[in-house]
């Protein structure tokens, strides 16, 4: 087991341009600590990413982490085109919301790294505490290509061992992981189907936006616009967020920290106590 128990789940009721959606989150934490951690995964992951870190920070901080529309347990969207940043931000503000929280920390790898910069960047934002894993203002477009080769292309196995090599394969970039974070990297974002094969757990046609779209948007005003306390975190071998990038990031806007992880591309897991650890004393400040 890579973690203790499941995280406790609730649900709320999110709005895009065509309706109400049921959205899902996983919590960890005492209900009352008003010390909240919003976590937000990468474009074809889910909430359940967060479960070790919400293991870890359970007992300083209450954390909430969201199956984004389309992943995991939350809903599909009646229209693919409502895949898109608006829809994730009210997702996310109605989260906080919910939460009763004023001020929170955020934690976003890649897809919800971009929304914390864009969350974080706005007048009168909650957001007091940042980091964003392995994502920048400017995201390569050598890594846009490579990600658009497998995502939403909805490929179906006979077996879950079948589901778990080719996992294995797109997601090298995240670096050595155990058997034991393998398992939890595809057990956790797997479907079943009614005849028993297995897929991955998404909506494939969130890719239709993501594939839509001719170029990554400039971030770095977003980015010199924000003025809370910011970590980022980086794969040494990222082909996302480039070293250049990151050292840019560093000088600019927030000037945050950036930590890099040997081994690691795009993303870091947050599986590893390393990882792990860098958050955790971030967020607690020590």
């Amino acid at each position: 087991m890579l973690t203790r128990e499941a995280p406790r789940s609730g649900h709320f009721l999110g709005l895009c341009a065509h309706g109400f959606h049921r959205v899902v989150h996983y919590e960890w934490g005492a209900r009352d600590n008003p010390a909240v951690v919003i976590c937000v995964h990468g474009v074809g992951r889910n909430g359940r990413d967060f479960d070790v870190l919400g293991e870890a920070l359970a007992s300083t901080h209450r954390v909430l982490a969201v199956d984004m529309p389309g992943r995991g347990a939350s809903d599909w969207l009646a229209d693919p085109m409502d895949y898109v940043f608006p829809t994730y931000l009210g997702t996310l503000t109605a989260l906080i919301a919910a939460s009763a929280a004023e001020r929170v920390s955020w934690v976003g790898t890649s897809m919800g790294g971009l929304l914390g910069i864009v969350a974080a960047a706005q007048p009168n934002t909650p957001v007091a505490r940042l980091v964003v894993n392995d994502v920048g203002p400017r995201v390569e477009p050598a890594a846009l290509a490579r990600i658009a080769e497998y995502f939403g292309s909805d490929p179906v196995f006979a077996t879950f061992a079948e589901l778990e090599a080719y996992v294995r394969n797109i997601s090298a970039p995240f670096g050595p992981l155990s058997d034991a974070q393998w398992d939890h990297v595809v057990r956790t974002n797997a479907r079943q189907r009614p005849d028993g094969r297995w897929g991955l757990g998404y909506d494939p046609r969130i890719a239709l936006p993501f594939r839509a779209q001719p170029a990554p948007p400039d971030l770095w005003p977003l980015w010199d616009m924000i003025r809370c306390p910011t970590l980022v975190l980086r794969g040494a071998e990222s082909d996302l967020l480039s070293a250049a990038t990151a050292a840019e990031m560093s000088t600019r806007g927030p000037r945050p920290q950036v930590v890099e992880f040997a081994g690691v591309g795009h993303a870091p897991t947050l599986l590893d106590p390393g990882q792990v650890d860098v958050v955790a004393r971030f967020l607690r400040d020590v």
